[in-house]
């Protein structure tokens, strides 16, 4: 009889990270509104590990502390953020990152398998949207030990309409009290119908179907969260260039959000070179503790030494 082969396991890597208050969202000026924004503070974040980087999605496990996320690099990271006497963010504290596994618990090399781009995360359970390898799957929530998915989702748009690395950017769950009873969305970045228009879908909940999203202007999608009262809060980015990257912030209208439907909404901000911001690819939406609805952003730096990885916090006013 052949010896038993031990399960493989990737390692989880400890990573030390250098973070640097950003305490101006618009460089060289004090202001702290943008719309219905205000900025709170941000962080810089450096790392002398090969691994860190490329940080496309998070979603925090505690409320503006505990995170986990998603690297396009095929990885998992954990950390959390701690903030000063002011609320403001202020480090990056037990940051580490695991390689993402195959059935048999061996890390996965490839590249175009592991292109992790939109997560979404609920009662223990981490929901990734892939690039390339298209694919929407599950995962238990263990973080010592994430293991290969145990579920396949059906994401509804036709296959043949994404584009290879125009996929899921957005996989969020509906507000869990509203008319889609917390439901599973998914955004695409950029694949588009005859009429321009952004392919998503509701792929659970009462509500099950296929919607566009609006195109405005030459901004992608590359993240979204519920809020609170139903809305859906979009990141989106653009780039050129002769004029770099930009980011916006918009809000989708929740009832607009309808099997069949165009949804849309309202830009509520948008920024460019000249404020602090880079490939901004992750979103998070949370209320903190005296009450304030935050928004979260963090940018994917591509491994490139051109560009950063920042976390950012905003107070988003609602009145």
């Amino acid at each position: 009889m052949a010896p038993a082969i031990a399960a493989q396991r990737a390692p989880v890597e400890a990573i030390e990270i250098s973070a640097r208050p950003i305490t101006e969202f618009h460089v060289g000026r004090d202001q702290k509104q943008f719309g219905p924004l205000e900025f709170v503070g941000g962080l810089e974040m450096t790392s002398p590990s090969r691994d860190f980087g490329a940080l496309s999605a998070f979603r925090f496990l505690k409320a503006g502390s505990d995170f986990i996320g998603v690297a396009d690099t095929g990885f998992w990271f954990f950390g959390t953020i701690s903030h000063d006497a002011d609320k403001r963010p202020s480090g990056v504290s037990n940051f580490r990152m695991q390689q993402m596994v195959d059935a048999s618990g061996r890390p996965i090399d490839e590249k175009w398998k592991v292109d992790a781009e939109g997560l979404a995360v609920k009662d223990g359970i981490a929901t990734v949207g892939f690039e390339r390898e298209q694919r929407v799957v599950q995962f238990k929530i263990d973080p010592d030990n994430m293991k290969a998915p145990f579920k396949t989702l059906d994401y509804l748009v036709p296959a043949r309409e994404l584009r290879q690395n125009r996929g899921f950017e957005t996989v969020t769950h509906a507000n869990p009290y509203g008319q889609h009873e917390g439901g599973l969305v998914v955004v695409s970045e950029k694949s588009l119908d005859k009429a321009g228009n952004i392919y998503a879908a509701l792929i659970e909940g009462p509500k099950k179907g296929v919607f566009t999203i609006r195109r405005n202007g030459d901004f992608d999608i590359t993240d979204g969260a519920f809020l609170p009262d139903g809305d859906l809060l979009l990141l989106e980015r653009s780039f050129s260039m002769a004029r770099g990257v930009k980011m916006r912030l918009r809000r989708i209208y929740g009832e607009s959000v309808e099997k069949g439907a165009v949804a849309d909404g309202p830009v509520l901000m948008e920024a460019d070179m000249g404020y602090q911001i880079d490939n901004m690819e992750g979103l998070d939406v949370w209320t903190r503790d005296d009450g304030a609805l935050m928004v979260s952003l963090m940018s994917d730096d591509n491994h490139s030494i051109l560009q950063r990885n920042l976390y950012l916090e905003f107070i988003l006013h609602q009145d």
